[in-house]
């Protein structure tokens, strides 16, 4: 039996669990919960996942989804202005 563990990775090297699985590219807030496209503002905290890295250890599996933070002007330009 495999138990699966999905983390968030921040980009100071933080970890937080988390029951989502993301994919490459996709934008999230600070809890990794998908944010829609246009973004609701310019002025929050967003990531963007940049890796994704599977780590299996003797019937564990851990799943890293690494997150690279997004610019406020990159927002920005996501909202159309």
């Amino acid at each position: 039996m495999t138990i699966e563990t999905r983390w968030l990775v921040y980009p100071d090297g933080e970890r937080q669990e988390t029951e989502r699985l993301l994919r490459v590219d996709e934008l999230v807030d600070m809890n990794g919960y998908p944010l829609p496209l246009p973004p609701p503002g310019d002025r929050m905290i967003a990531y963007r996942v940049f890796k994704i890295r599977r780590v299996e250890e003797r019937g564990e599996l851990d799943v890293l989804q690494y997150l690279d933070l997004v610019p406020a002007a990159e927002l920005r330009a996501l909202m159309g202005r």
